[in-house]
């Protein structure tokens, strides 16, 4: 397939990075450079006219979705804390895969009445602890997550849980699944209208590449 409709593609670094490339690399599209070694935040593709730009993963759906890149590729939990309506969301590409979990010190029982969460997804945590009828005091964390109930800055945790070794390894448990999470494709519904046929090609060959 030759793309000479101008097309930018966001994308972070990292895992989500590399494990995008090989579906890229299904539709054809290979990155000049590797993001890991060089300091570009525009990269240059085999297609002049396709671009892949650089940045930080939870900036990734403002980028597309005030039309700075056509597509982008960005994690479900991402998308679900910040609630963004204006974007197409057409393919799950089941790759960077996680849960959303509550997790807590091992053995130990939440307090009754109000608790304490901390967590980065301040939004989801609200939301799940509402939809359960459960008064909670979201405090906001960058990192270091686990830390929190260990020193009792909180009852919980809200986070992403790969495997359930760091909370293992820092006397935690995980209780409740949120919700699971993978990396999503995610479209401009302007580029979506004036650039159809190409980015349409462009899914279909992705999604060829993920089953």
């Amino acid at each position: 397939m030759i793309l000479d409709t101008k097309i930018t593609i966001a994308l972070s670094k990292g895992r989500i990075f590399k494990d995008t490339l090989p579906l890229l690399k299904a539709a054809g599209i290979e990155p000049q450079d590797d993001p890991a070694t060089c300091r570009k935040l525009f990269i240059d593709t085999n297609f002049p006219a396709v671009k892949l730009l650089v940045i930080r993963a939870t900036d990734v759906p403002a980028y597309v979705q005030y039309g700075a890149a056509d597509i982008g590729v960005a994690g479900k939990d991402v998308l679900m804390e910040q609630r963004l309506d204006d974007l197409y969301e057409p393919l799950d590409l089941k790759i960077a895969k996680c849960k959303m979990m509550t997790a807590r010190v091992s053995g130990s029982t939440l307090p009754d009445g109000r608790i304490k969460v901390a967590t980065k997804y301040t939004n989801i945590a609200k939301e799940f602890f509402a939809a359960r009828g459960q008064q909670a005091e979201i405090i906001k964390l960058y990192g270091a997550m686990e830390l929190a109930p260990l020193v009792g800055l909180a009852d919980c945790i809200v986070d992403l849980v790969e495997t359930g070794g760091t909370l293992k390894a820092n006397n935690l448990e995980p209780v409740d699944t949120i919700a699971e999470i993978s990396s999503r494709l995610i479209v401009n519904k302007a580029s979506m209208k004036i650039k159809s046929a190409t980015i349409k090609k462009l899914i279909a060959q992705i999604q060829e590449a993920v089953k």
